[in-house]
């Protein structure tokens, strides 16, 4: 099954510790919904720009956007 990486886009001088702590609150959010695949993850991309992300099953991804609202996703590799 293919799975899709829901991204969050965090932009300013706070973005990498937005980001950072946006992740803390997707593993929270994993935990309380009991979900078997647990990948999630943040990434500085340059010092004004960041993303959080959470990779679930394609199955789910509706399930997932709804309750969670990221900014865009992608398919996971």
């Amino acid at each position: 099954m293919r799975k899709i990486k829901l991204i969050w886009d965090f932009r300013g001088q706070a973005a990498a510790k937005t980001a950072e702590h946006h992740e803390i609150h997707l593993k929270e959010f994993l935990e309380t919904e009991k979900y078997a695949l647990k990948i999630t993850g943040f990434e500085i991309l340059n010092e004004m720009y960041a993303i959080a992300f959470l990779v679930v099953e394609e199955k789910d991804m509706i399930t997932f956007r709804d309750a969670l609202k990221p900014h865009r996703g992608e398919v996971y590799e």
